[in-house]
């Protein structure tokens, strides 16, 4: 997964926003959005600043446990830029 502005083009800074996503382990086997949840709350956080990217991206995670699962909660927050043209 590439994070961050992309080399060469010029951007602004909008604003700050920041994205969640879970994902899950049942029976400690099968996975539920466990794949994606990286790139889910990457896309949330650009999303919600309505911008194009971010810049400087901070990556947290914790966890919880159930009985049947294991579950997963990636956050992430940044700096939104939007690309000039």
């Amino acid at each position: 997964m590439r994070m961050g502005p992309i080399p060469g083009k010029q951007y602004e800074v909008i604003g700050k926003a920041e994205g969640r996503a879970t994902g899950i382990m049942l029976f400690n086997f099968i996975p539920i959005g466990q794949n994606v949840r990286f790139q889910r709350a990457y896309n949330q956080a650009v999303t919600e600043g309505q911008g194009d990217d971010l810049l400087s991206p901070e990556i947290d995670e914790r966890w919880f446990w159930a009985y049947v699962l294991n579950g997963y909660v990636t956050h992430v927050k940044g700096d939104v830029i939007k690309y000039k043209p």
